[in-house]
């Protein structure tokens, strides 16, 4: 069950981007006379008139307008990993505002609920955590279109608790058979952790305001508060640590825009080399 919805949920980010490109793709109808040149553009397209010399004809190009404002989303990986993962139960909200033609201020907060179980140990993780940062969009739009595929940059820091459920201690030599388990039930609060997340991602829009994204996540601990006699081998937000310094993560994510305020993008006109000055 639980790779059958990995599975469904990547078909449908791939669905997804096809109904954005379908979407976004208008019918443009030029119609021609001696003097002029007019074309049918979508609704929400501003025309500007170039008037040029007599041996060129006047020509109406469409002038692009961004929209800038909020958008808030959530991701359906961990509010869906509950369905098929008795051990875990989370949630996290997204969000971004654009700040500029290219750059996006983007968050992150979220809460977790896990329980691990490895070969030695068996432990439970709760807590909070916030991701704060910026997306460069590396994509080109044409037109309205909002599409964004995105490298970024986060800061993380989260708070949580661990909980020993039981433990194996090594025997180098098991004779006479393995170990049983030690039930413990020994607690550490109060613990902390903070690193650097480096971010690439995708969102497209698949209805008015309405997109769906990708991302992955390539993290790196900068502190990480510690018991004496445990270790945090897993991290609300960071997720497991493998003994180390370094983690991976990923999400899926469905967000609505709210537009705030628009902005003209007036096209660049180049001249051709046969045209002649006057």
């Amino acid at each position: 069950m639980k790779h059958i919805l990995k599975y469904i949920f990547s078909i449908c980010l791939v669905l997804s981007l096809f109904l954005a490109q379908a979407q976004e793709t208008t019918t443009v109808k030029k119609i021609a006379d001696s003097t002029s040149t007019e074309a049918i553009l979508p609704d929400n397209t501003n025309l500007k008139t170039i008037n040029t010399t007599d041996e060129t004809k006047n020509t109406i190009v469409p002038v692009k307008t961004d929209r800038y404002g909020l958008r808030l989303g959530v991701d359906l990986y961990k509010l869906t990993r509950g369905l098929y993962d008795k051990d875990y139960k989370g949630i996290e909200f997204v969000g971004d505002y654009r700040l500029t033609k290219k750059y996006f201020l983007a968050a992150e907060i979220g809460n977790e609920n896990k329980t691990t179980d490895d070969s030695r140990l068996n432990f439970t993780t709760k807590g909070s955590y916030l991701k704060v940062g910026f997306d460069y969009n590396a994509y080109e739009n044409w037109l309205d279109m909002e599409n964004i595929i995105s490298i970024g940059l986060r800061y993380g820091f989260s708070t949580f608790n661990q909980e020993l459920n039981s433990y194996k201690i090594y025997n180098s030599t098991p004779y006479f058979g393995e170990v049983p388990a030690i039930t413990s039930g020994e607690k550490f609060n109060g613990l902390t952790a903070s690193w650097i997340e480096v971010v690439a991602g995708i969102k497209a829009k698949v209805f008015d305001n309405v997109f769906v994204g990708f991302s992955l996540r390539l993290n790196r601990l900068v502190s990480n508060k510690e018991p004496g006699n445990f270790e945090n081998l897993y991290i609300p937000g960071f997720n497991r640590t493998y003994n180390g310094d370094f983690g991976v993560g990923f999400n899926y994510t469905v967000s609505y825009f709210i537009p705030i305020y628009k902005k003209k993008v007036m096209p660049v006109i180049v001249a051709k080399k046969g045209d002649k000055k006057k």
